[in-house]
């Protein structure tokens, strides 16, 4: 009996090896499987966790606050790189970068030129606000000896670049959710802010402008985002994802407008001094951490 049992106990093992097997020849097959640094296979193409559901009963308070993240702090460079798309993993990739290419596969659609939604813009539009092409001064001759059209060699293109992109701005609500009695936070939109791209034949002594390129709406975005890695320096990170970070907001950033009756005007509105504004957006962080605890005092 003992030598059946045993004898059971070997074929179970073996099939199983015999199955993990031919799992794992499948899945390699498979071309979603993405590779890790380490040349692993790290994760397929997956679906973000959904949020729970929240009913407007359940919210007993809530602020929408709009934030800047500044992609020169040394916490929020994660966004910010690679600049060097050419000599660096085909799977590594900028916040800015997986964001455009998203719009342009028609993987992300809810595209706008606001951060309420109002205006909703397509890639062509897009292209045109990341996209320069100026005539030079040889082209311009070119043209006033009669040329039909200006030869290719006479035209200079420019392209928004992930070195371009400065900062991004998100727009997110906190809310108290009194089913479970804390107060959450809940991701709307995000916005790439660039500088304004220049003639390359003419020098300024201003410094370029800076302006938000486009609004995404977060839910829409956030699959791409999911399947989009990131190295953040820790070798247990590789796996992580922009919607893991976004999501667990690992970033630095300042409050610089919230809601309020005043048209939702922003800070910098009402007060002029960049200091006293900074003091602002840490007086509303502070706010928003004082509610919850003001709740549980008697």
């Amino acid at each position: 009996m003992k030598h059946i049992l045993g004898l059971l106990i070997a074929l179970l093992s073996i099939s199983n090896f015999a199955f993990a097997q031919s799992n794992n020849t499948e899945e390699n097959k498979n071309p979603e499987v993405v590779q890790d640094v380490n040349g692993k296979e790290a994760n397929k193409v997956r679906k973000p966790v959904a949020y729970p559901y929240v009913s407007d009963r359940d919210v007993k308070w809530s602020m929408t606050v709009w934030e800047r993240i500044d992609l020169r702090q040394k916490k929020n460079l994660p966004y910010y790189y690679p600049i060097d798309t050419n000599s660096i993993d085909v799977y590594r990739r900028s916040l800015y970068d997986v964001l455009v290419k998203g719009i342009k596969s028609g993987k992300i659609t809810d595209v706008y030129g606001d951060s309420y939604f109002l205006e909703k813009k397509s890639y062509e539009d897009i292209s045109n606000i990341t996209s320069r092409i100026d005539t030079l001064e040889a082209g311009i001759d070119e043209l006033n000896n009669g040329a039909a059209t200006v030869s290719s060699m006479y035209l200079s293109k420019q392209d928004v670049k992930t070195e371009n992109i400065t900062e991004f701005r998100i727009k997110g609500i906190y809310f108290f959710n009194k089913r479970v009695g804390e107060v959450q936070y809940r991701l709307l939109a995000i916005a790439p802010v660039g500088e304004e791209l220049r003639n390359p034949e003419y020098v300024y002594d201003t410094p370029p402008d800076r302006f938000e390129m486009f609004w995404v709406k977060y839910s829409d975005a956030r699959e791409v985002l999911h399947n989009a890695r990131v190295f953040t320096g820790d070798r247990e990170d590789t796996n992580v994802s922009f919607d893991d970070l976004l999501n667990a907001r690992k970033f630095s950033s300042v409050i610089y407008k919230v809601d309020n009756v005043y048209n939702d005007r922003a800070i910098q509105d009402y007060i002029k001094s960049p200091k006293f504004q900074l003091l602002k957006g840490e007086e509303f962080k502070q706010k928003i951490r004082d509610y919850e605890s003001d709740l549980w005092v008697d």
